[in-house]
């Protein structure tokens, strides 16, 4: 969410900005609901005032009979007045909150300008991309081959885009998740954190899903509104919502693997084959609370964070500052990893690591009292992958695969696996 003050007086500034990310959001629509609402804010102050002057005056003893029951009359005209305000106020604080929530962060000025993933900037490149004695195979095929990907089973108990892994590749995955945390923890300073895997809606709200990507959520009819979480940001951002966090305690970095349910609404017919595009996938995230001045450093710090794993697993990446049109919602800036896959002879996504600067806090009313100014200030917030662990495992079946269809396990994953080297 974004300051109403900058929306008010840097308002050429928030309209470039949605410019820049070719939004479609309706700046004129929410500014002409903030001023009426400001303008029924005024009224009904206008209204309170002279409430409480007439009723100072009602008390008056020299006043007559009759000059106390116009007072008492004029009164009850005001209160009926003031409860239909009153209600129009609130209506319009709703109206003018929900079209708040829908407007997209402000880029920082670092990122270029673009409509498409085609115009992201590479940062930099690691890695060797692997050279095969024979024409590699992709991960479907390998798994299928040797039935440790199993798709039609999958599809009989959920449907299309889930997974079911058996033996050496199940073993591996799970050893993904495990050095993943390991090394994150332990050479990258996170705290381990466990939290739940299903939501309230406001958290959602809170890290921006919602309401903009409602449709690409997984709700659970009940009662209350609850949602299977799309990432691990979302519980773990939200630990500091409605609180205000010591500065002592900052910079926060967290760490969590959790499931992630996504119904990629938004992505009908891409990446049907294969598990590139699940449903239900599994990712280690990355989470960094710190206060503004120190945000930027955050995210170089976070996507070096994330880049470990792959350089630990040996695997081929490059680092992309994505565009205006390729930024997400709640982003100030974005970088992307992209890992080396041999069956597609190209770069695909691995991570996302976000700057979302007071973004997340605003909608989450998380601060922090700053010592210097003695004022609360909004935290800034970051997230990304480190890593998902799906993706990396089609990373690593592919760049390790041999030509009897077996692959070769990573070194660093072997004391996971009982010290074994192929799967």
């Amino acid at each position: 969410m974004l300051d109403p003050k900058i929306i008010r007086k840097e308002t050429d500034k928030v309209r470039d900005a949605l410019h820049k990310r070719a939004s479609d959001f309706d700046l004129d629509g929410y500014l002409e609901k903030d001023q009426n609402t400001r303008d029924l804010i005024s009224t009904v102050e206008d209204l309170r005032s002279s409430k409480n002057a007439i009723n100072k005056s009602i008390g008056k003893p020299e006043l007559s009979d009759e000059e106390k029951s116009d007072l008492l009359s004029q009164v009850g005209q005001i209160n009926k007045k003031l409860k239909d305000s009153e209600q129009s106020l609130n209506d319009l604080y709703r109206q003018t909150r929900d079209l708040s929530l829908e407007i997209p962060n402000i880029l920082n000025d670092s990122v270029p300008q673009g409509t498409s993933e085609d115009q992201n900037l590479e940062i930099r490149s690691w890695g060797e991309i692997p050279k095969f004695e024979f024409e590699p195979k992709d991960h479907s095929e390998l798994g299928e081959n040797t039935g440790g990907i199993d798709f039609e089973s999958a599809a009989k108990i959920s449907g299309s885009r889930f997974v079911v892994m058996k033996d050496g590749y199940a073993k591996l995955h799970r050893a993904l998740k495990h050095f993943m945390l390991d090394f994150q923890t332990e050479e990258n300073g996170y705290t381990e954190m466990y939290v739940p895997n299903i939501v309230r809606s406001d958290c959602l709200e809170g890290t921006g899903q919602l309401p903009k990507f409602a449709d690409d959520q997984y709700k659970i009819e009940n009662e209350e509104a609850l949602y299977l979480i799309p990432t691990a940001e979302v519980p773990l951002t939200n630990l500091i919502r409605e609180s205000i966090i010591d500065e002592d305690e900052l910079p926060i970095k967290m760490t969590a693997h959790t499931p992630c349910f996504r119904q990629e609404a938004g992505s009908y017919g891409k990446d049907t084959k294969g598990m590139i595009r699940q449903h239900q996938f599994e990712k280690v995230e990355l989470v960094h609370i710190v206060k503004p001045n120190q945000s930027y450093d955050a995210l170089e710090e976070l996507t070096q964070n994330a880049e470990s794993i792959l350089k630990q697993l040996n695997l081929p990446y490059r680092v992309m500052l994505l565009c205006s049109g390729d930024t997400g919602f709640s982003a100030a800036k974005t970088y992307d990893l992209e890992v080396w896959l041999p069956s597609q002879g190209t770069y695909r996504e691995i991570s996302s690591c976000s700057n979302c600067e007071s973004f997340q806090a605003r909608r989450m009313k998380a601060r922090f009292k700053n010592t210097d100014t003695n004022q609360t200030e909004f935290p800034h917030t970051l997230n990304g992958s480190g890593l998902a662990i799906g993706r990396t495992l089609i990373a690593v079946i592919e760049n390790y695969q041999n030509e009897d269809g077996s692959v070769t396990v990573p070194e660093v994953l072997r004391p996971y696996l009982q010290n074994r080297e192929t799967v």
